[in-house]
């Protein structure tokens, strides 16, 4: 990875190493440590977008409410300040598996809500004064070869067949998708309006500050031990190295790190997805690569990529790829490989040629969380005075905000279309113990970086993959 190229001296050798983001912004000022006991209405573990999104909602519906959130590093440091910048509609589950599960209209009502929430993102960023660089130009989703073409175009007939029309997702033949982006080789492509690019540090630091206008009491460097839950007559408390917090209900809101507490070890798996980003590009790249309204890209390969134009001009651009970690640790030293950096470079500048000679400037990545059943959820267990969110497998940066909104109506116990939703209090199975669980992971891993090699040696749909959807229940 290059030096840091942007950003307060401060906060480059603090936290500029995480990601790009975090190396354009000034380095933040600390907040304190719990100091000691304490007693709250709401206790939230977790200073990311989850946690935050939360805390604000809770904050608007009921001012009387005492809110502590308790974070080990600083507000954004997670996954909310290293992902891809998508503030998409996507939704872990499938349209198919939702509607088989839970029935039709169902399906449709959370594919709506995740809709509306990226239209709510931007406009609480707004009325926050939060400048993230919301940009809401869609995502351009690629098909390079006759293959992901034919996956493409049943994916708009699946859509149809589930009510969704043009607007929600369309077909761009290979000229109106090339009108959009100068991207090599394409077929087609298909796009969707429901996503916006953004600069995901400066919305969780600017969401931390809102919270705190308005009486919520963030602690930072606080690291939680455990959370201990409540029942019979007995209130839930997290457990940190700076004193107790007693509260009516405990959130937690730390979704790749939840593995990291007692008892959890099997909630969640942390995989993770690394990220490059290049120098920022000349008006004749752009003019060439277009994206001009910075629509998000990706293409139908089976290992995922993902990219946007920065406002500042570059690309940054992310992929799944590096292994998953016996036990599932997390820790820094994983959150680069260089193998996967140095192919993410590769593969940008396939897409892209013309960023042959350019210089790529950071390389970064970090845990996202991922279920059992690739399902997403939200709940709260008021027996126990427990609630949850998380499980978003990388598309998490809409869903943390309908996470909030949802909890904030739980926990009030608001009778709303959000608690109706259908991965409200969804309970997924836990993963095996290891080492099957490291055996299962990476070699499904492997599988899809196999997909996609054999369809391009041979030019029809990886079985393998076919297996592995049905594996995954989607």
């Amino acid at each position: 990875m290059a030096p840091p190229v942007a950003g307060s001296e401060e906060g480059a050798a603090q936290y500029g190493h995480l990601s790009l983001w975090w190396d354009a912004i000034p380095g933040p000022s600390p907040r304190p440590a719990l100091p000691g006991n304490l007693a709250v209405d709401v206790c939230i573990v977790g200073a990311g977008f989850t946690g935050l999104w939360t805390a604000l909602a809770l904050s608007g519906a009921d001012p009387s409410l005492r809110i502590a959130v308790v974070e080990k590093e600083v507000a954004g440091y997670g996954a909310s300040g290293r992902n891809g910048g998508w503030c998409s509609a996507l939704f872990a589950t499938s349209d198919a598996a939702l509607a088989r599960h839970y029935g039709i209209d169902a399906m449709r009502a959370m594919r709506r809500a995740m809709q509306a929430t990226v239209d709510a993102v931007g406009a609480t960023a707004g009325a926050e004064g939060i400048d993230c660089h919301f940009a809401k130009g869609g995502t351009v989703d690629a098909a390079r070869t006759g293959v992901q073409r034919t996956r493409a175009l049943a994916e708009i007939a699946e859509a149809r067949s589930f009510g969704f029309g043009e607007d929600d997702l369309r077909w761009l033949d290979r000229a109106e998708a090339e009108s959009m982006i100068g991207m090599e080789g394409m077929l087609g492509a298909t796009f969707t309006p429901h996503c916006a690019a953004i600069q995901p540090v400066l919305l969780a630091r600017g969401l931390a500050d809102a919270v705190e206008r308005r009486g919520v009491r963030v602690y930072e460097h606080t690291e939680v031990i455990d959370i201990v839950p409540g029942g019979s007559g007995r209130s839930p408390v997290v457990r940190t190295t700076a004193g107790a917090v007693t509260a009516d209900i405990v959130v937690r809101a730390l979704e790749a790190w939840t593995p990291t507490l007692p008892g959890t070890a099997r909630t969640l798996v942390p995989v993770y997805s690394l990220m490059v980003a290049t120098e920022p590009l000349g008006d004749e790249f752009w003019e060439a690569a277009g994206l001009r309204d910075r629509a998000t890209f990706t293409d139908y390969r089976h290992m995922i990529i993902y990219g946007q134009r920065t406002a500042d001009g570059r690309i940054a651009f992310g992929g799944r790829g590096a292994p998953y970690h016996f036990g599932s640790a997390v820790r820094p030293s994983y959150d680069g490989t260089p193998s996967v950096h140095r192919l993410l470079r590769q593969t940008l500048v396939e897409l892209f040629p013309a960023l042959r000679s350019s210089r790529f400037t950071h390389a970064w990545g970090g845990p996202l969380g991922i279920p059992r059943d690739w399902h997403s959820s939200v709940g709260l267990d008021r027996s126990r005075g427990i609630g949850w969110a998380g499980g978003y497998v990388g598309d998490g940066v809409a869903t943390t905000n309908l996470a909030g909104r949802t909890l904030a109506d739980l926990i009030t116990g608001a009778d709303t279309e959000l608690t109706a939703l259908p991965w409200v209090n969804h309970r997924s199975p836990d993963w095996e113990p290891e080492p099957l669980r490291w055996l299962g992971v990476n070699a499904g891993l492997l599988a899809m970086k196999l997909a996609d090699r054999t369809e391009g040696r041979k030019g029809r749909p990886s079985r393998v993959a076919t297996q592995m959807e049905r594996l995954l229940g989607q």
